[in-house]
């Protein structure tokens, strides 16, 4: 936990609620999101229980698998789900636009929007990855066929939950996960993720304090667990009686129908309590103006949203089971620098975010005192502008003469050190050189060199582009690391089939 972070918990406690710990929403949401809160069985590993899907607030479809061990009900909840999920994604495919790379010499095309999902908590995010992968190896055909909508919805739901693990991404978003990145409340990190709690916390009721209405929340019976795990005390005395029920009238349709009805009651009441725990939470992050680099981010999805129905239609295999080592470097390199390009952009967008690398000495604030913007430095093979600037901090400065900082109001420019100068008040004189972002020429154009009197912040934090790693390629790698198998599939055992299963 960060000394900020810590701060503010505290203030909440105090305050008796949550604490801003963001200015700026750090995450794209979508004017159309589709939130799933889904229920599992517990005791059986994904069997899925019940979801409710809806892309408005008034538009919730409950869906409901009143024998979760049974194979056939499973798959035919799958088949639902994709009859929902698969016609929200296709309704992004309309409309593309044209990109420029290569510096403008060529361009690419993506879909002008993607869908975005949305899900209670990280566990949920956990039932769609796993939940993806129990269907995107089932056949139509063949030994236990399935409805041929099942294997497509689990790769895009692996798709989606891959999108997950990327820092920043927010095709699929855990909604306690994006509350918690915006407020500090006065409870544990673990409590924040009952999604009940943490909005108690910070949109208490009228007269009540965030405390008092998270320990509201923690009664089950009024504000049922967000999923997809159960309250054992409603498993224990509701759901089973209503599951053996509908087990008993097998051979009686009328009464089957009755059994199903009952057992539909009792988990839509259940979930609607988090259904509408989920549009408001959506709504307190609506209200938040998006950060200058969430829309850049958003392009990232929906590149990779292109790229993968791309895929799919090409006939692209399935996502594999696991990772070969290279692939496997290959994904933990692209995550670490989407990682550190995040966290850098959340800085440069929220000066709160910032605060905390200023508390580590990664960054300073101070006013200019004196700007030279016509200097040239003529000891090269040709001039170049070098505008020299004098900003004066009471703030520590803890990097070192000849280190080049990065002002978050002029991202393409490098600030390096020349002269740090400690004066006896506590306040320190820092002389920089300036270059780039000023054009090609010796002349500075207006706005791009610091005034005297201007406030800004340097920071060592860079937001240029991380060039990617080499790895060698599939061909060029040996079997043992990720490279072609020493042995045809068609050699392997039947049991190594992704889709041989025993079927119950």
């Amino acid at each position: 936990m960060s000394t900020l972070r810590a701060l503010a918990k505290a203030q909440a406690v105090a305050a008796g609620v949550a604490q801003p710990v963001a200015t700026v929403r750090h995450l794209h949401l979508s004017d159309r999101p589709l939130v799933l809160v889904p229920l599992a069985m517990a005791g059986e590993a994904n069997a899925p229980l019940a979801a409710m899907v809806g892309a408005t607030p008034d538009a919730a479809r409950l869906l409901v698998v009143p024998q979760p061990r049974n194979r056939d009900q499973r798959f035919a909840f799958a088949a639902e789900l994709a009859a929902i999920v698969l016609p929200y994604l296709d309704s992004f495919r309309g409309v593309s636009e044209a990109v420029p790379v290569d510096r403008g010499r060529d361009v690419r095309h993506r879909y002008v929007d993607a869908p975005q999902l949305l899900v209670p908590n990280l566990a949920g995010v956990g039932f769609l990855r796993l939940f993806g992968r129990a269907t995107r190896f089932r056949r139509p055909d063949g030994d236990h066929p399935v409805h041929p909508s099942v294997p497509l919805l689990g790769r895009w739901l692996t798709f989606f939950a891959e999108r997950a693990e990327h820092p920043g991404s927010a095709a699929l978003v855990a909604v306690s996960e994006a509350l918690t990145l915006h407020w500090a409340t006065g409870q544990s990190a673990v409590e924040d993720l009952h999604l009940p709690a943490l909005l108690g916390w910070i949109d208490p009721p009228p007269g009540c304090t965030g405390a008092a209405a998270a320990a509201r929340a923690e009664d089950p019976g009024r504000c049922p667990p967000s999923g997809p795990a159960t309250d054992p005390d409603f498993d224990n005395r509701r759901l089973a009686p209503a599951m053996a029920a509908y087990a008993e009238t097998e051979d009686d349709a009328e009464a089957r129908a009755g059994a199903y009805a009952e057992l539909e009651r009792l988990l839509r009441d259940q979930l609607a309590p988090t259904w509408e725990l989920m549009w408001r939470g959506v709504g307190l992050l609506r209200a938040l103006p998006p950060g200058a680099r969430v829309a850049g981010r958003w392009d990232g999805d929906k590149d990779a949203f292109t790229g993968h129905a791309e895929h799919v239609d090409a006939g692209g295999s399935p996502q594999p089971r696991r990772d070969g080592a290279v692939a496997a470097a290959v994904r933990l390199h692209r995550l670490e620098r989407a990682m550190a390009s995040y966290a850098v952009q959340r800085a440069y967008d929220d000066p709160i975010v910032m605060a905390e690398h200023r508390l580590t000495g990664e960054a300073f604030v101070g006013e200019v005192t004196l700007a030279d913007p016509k200097r040239v430095d003529d000891s090269g093979k040709r001039p170049v502008l070098r505008p020299r600037v004098q900003v004066v901090t009471a703030e520590p400065v803890a990097v070192p003469v000849g280190a080049t900082l990065y002002s978050p109001a002029r991202p393409s420019q490098k600030a390096k050190v020349v002269f740090l100068t400690p004066g006896a008040d506590g306040k320190t004189e820092v002389v920089l050189e300036l270059s780039g972002g000023m054009g090609r020429g010796l002349t500075a154009p207006p706005g791009t060199v610091p005034e005297v009197g201007e406030r800004l912040c340097f920071t060592t934090l860079s937001d240029a582009f991380l060039p990617a790693g080499n790895f060698p390629a599939a061909e060029e790698t040996p079997w043992t690391h990720g490279g072609p198998p020493a042995v045809a599939p068609e050699a392997l055992p039947a049991t190594e089939s992704a889709s041989a299963e025993e079927w119950s």
